[in-house]
This record gives structure tokens, sequence and C-alpha cells, in this order.
């Protein structure tokens, strides 16, 4: 029971990044605009993300536009896009094989097949995590040297945004929700029977008499 228990929050925690990281590469607030100087009474604000960058204004007015040409884009904004997209779709196939592997579901036959499909499950969850850590890394490493460059103005100068800490707690939700549940599956992969271990008893009958029969049904 506690193998089972131990995929079950695996998978939740998984499920829980997995949703995280599609927030994080759909926000456009990878990198926000830095307050210096006599830019802190600016009247408005800039965001950009991996999709489109965004302006809001002081008056609550926020206006986004997409970015034009793919081509045209930086090279860490096309990895990023690759990688968080590339990401997000193991992830599903992550998901397929985790639910198929579980102790409690019945899409595999109970036997070491079963573990191997969860346990691989969990190894690509664990992957996806370390596989989108790779562009919010990168992206964080250029907006804190550009940041710190003296010669970028002070107008261009960014701090990291949200969506970049949303993806690092998904990151992380990934990795430690793909480490369980690959425990879970290690721990039952040595076990013949792999079902759910839970037992029912059945009801009991009435005797001829009209009396419950006194027998236990297991």
């Amino acid at each position: 029971m506690g193998s089972a228990a131990l995929e079950i929050l695996g998978l939740v925690l998984c499920l829980m990044g997995w949703v995280g990281l599609i927030l994080a590469c759909g926000l456009p607030m990878w990198q926000v605009t830095a307050f210096l100087d006599h830019n802190i009474v600016t009247a408005q604000t800039t965001w950009k993300g991996l999709w489109m960058s965004c302006v809001v204004q002081s008056t609550g007015h926020m206006q986004c536009k997409m970015y034009d040409s793919v081509l045209a884009l930086s090279a860490e904004v096309q990895a990023a896009r690759a990688l968080t997209v590339g990401a997000a779709l193991l992830a599903l196939l992550a998901l397929c094989l985790t639910l198929a592997g579980a102790q409690c579901t019945t899409c595999v036959a109970p036997g070491p097949n079963k573990a191997r499909v969860a346990l691989t499950g969990g190894a690509l969850y664990a992957f996806c995590g370390l596989l989108a850590l790779v562009p919010l890394c990168w992206f964080a490493n250029i907006v804190v040297r550009e940041f710190y460059d003296p010669n970028v103005s002070v107008s261009n100068k960014y701090e990291l945004g949200a969506a970049l800490y949303i993806g690092w707690a998904a990151s992380a939700l990934l990795m430690c929700g793909g480490g369980l549940v690959c425990c879970g599956a290690w721990v039952c992969a040595g076990r013949r029977d792999l079902s759910f271990p839970v037992k029912y008893s059945a009801p009991r009958r009435p005797a001829a008499s009209g009396d419950y029969d006194k027998k236990n049904y297991v």
C-alpha cells in the first residue's frame, strides 16, 4: 500500500508541475522592466515572454503583441520555445505511461512489466523537469548579465519575471514527483503480484433459517 501511495502522490505533484510548466510557457512575464534611477516614475511597464510582449500603462490598460517573425527572434527565445514545448509534450507521454503502469489502474496486467512502465513514466517526468530548467536558467542568466552590464542603458535593463519563478517551481515539482513515482515502482518491481493491494469482503448471505450465515467470506 505504501508504494501505491508514493505513486499517487508523485503523480499529483507531476500534474501540478505540468500545469505550472504550461503556464510559465504561455505567460509573457519572462522579463520585466527594471525601475532604476530616473526610470522609477515611468508611466508604463514592459513585459517580454516567449510568444508576445506586453506594455502595461500606469492606468491599468495593457496591450500585447505577438512576435511577428520566428526567425527574427533571438537564439535564447527560440531555444526556450522548443525546450519548454518539448518538455510539456514529454510530460504528456509520461502521464500516459504512469497511468498505465500505476498499481491503481488495470491498463497493464500485473507483473514486472507494469512496474517497468511506471518506472519509465517517472523517469520521463524527472527528465522533463531537467529539460525545463535549461531555458529557464539560460534566460535568467542573460537577464542578470545584462542588468549588471554598464554598457546596457538603464531603459533597456530588465528583471526576472514571475514566469521564471513559476517555471522553476514547476521543474522542482516534476523532478520530485517523478522521483516518487520511480520509488514506488522500484519498491514493487520485485513483487509478483503488483495489483492494487485492496481486499474486499463478500456480503454475508442469509441462511435457510432466515438469519445471516456466520461464516466470513474474504
